[in-house]
């Protein structure tokens, strides 16, 4: 029997918390519901969770410290932030955290659904994939989200590996701003434009100790990953390419 998708559900509004607990659970999701944010710092290190959905507005412990302390244990881990809040500088702070989509109240649970599902076939097919790449002085591998340097290896958010798994596919050549907030976020809208504005700040950070890998900004069209020949790597050169990293730490 295939397991169950597992949500850690933190929301302080008791009938809104149950009501989506009951909902989710006749999807066919195992879901755990919390009502302040330290219960659900508290699950989450002691259960096994999917996928993250936090209210913004709870007691004990807020949604964003929560989603803070949620990414120290689990870099890549999907959240969803539900908030009454629709100031663009909260919805910024959600996205900056690292926040996999954002829904504002009232929203219907048929929307969140589909949004929980959108999220889950993205992981799930990322996990599938077998792709890695050589940027420069560089390795990133899209598996595992990492990128390794000299030995020295950084774990990737989600958004991050997923963006950067974007810019190698098209490396040296324009990636369409559009299409990327699209396959990323599936809505090309304002607050997703944004989010990606920091998500290529955040990697161009991680690339900066290589000067001949950057990422540039194409001026009303996207951006452009501009490395050495012979960035792409298939899947059959994993192994070389795990080797290249063993000997490099020895």
């Amino acid at each position: 029997m295939e397991q169950k998708q597992r949500i850690l559900l933190c929301e302080d509004d008791d009938n809104l918390g149950m009501l989506l607990r009951e909902y989710l659970t006749a999807k066919g999701y195992d879901t755990f519901l919390a009502t302040d944010g330290e219960a659900g710092y508290e699950a989450f290190r002691t259960g096994d969770y999917n996928l993250c959905v936090l209210d913004v507005m709870m007691p004990k412990k807020d949604g964003f410290t929560l989603a803070r302390d949620i990414r120290k244990e689990d870099a890549d881990m999907p959240i969803i932030f539900l908030t009454a809040k629709n100031l663009k500088e909260d919805v910024l702070e959600g996205f900056e955290i690292g926040a996999d989509d954002y829904l504002t109240k009232p929203f219907s649970m048929e929307e969140l659904t589909f949004r929980i599902e959108a999220i889950l076939r993205r992981v799930g097919g990322r996990q599938k994939e077998q792709s890695a790449y050589r940027l420069g002085s560089f390795v990133f591998d899209k598996l595992k989200q990492t990128l390794t340097r000299n030995g020295e290896t950084k774990k990737l958010t989600t958004k991050e590996s997923d963006l950067l798994g974007l810019l190698c596919k098209n490396a040296n050549e324009l990636l369409q701003r559009d299409y990327a907030l699209n396959v990323i976020w599936d809505d090309a809208n304002y607050f997703n434009a944004r989010s990606m504005d920091v998500y290529i700040t955040k990697l161009r950070k991680h690339l900066r100790e290589d000067a001949d890998v950057d990422i540039i900004n194409i001026h009303g069209k996207g951006y452009k990953l501009v490395v050495p020949a012979g960035t792409a790597l298939l899947p059959e050169d994993r192994e070389t390419l795990a080797a290249d990293g063993g000997a490099a730490k020895r």
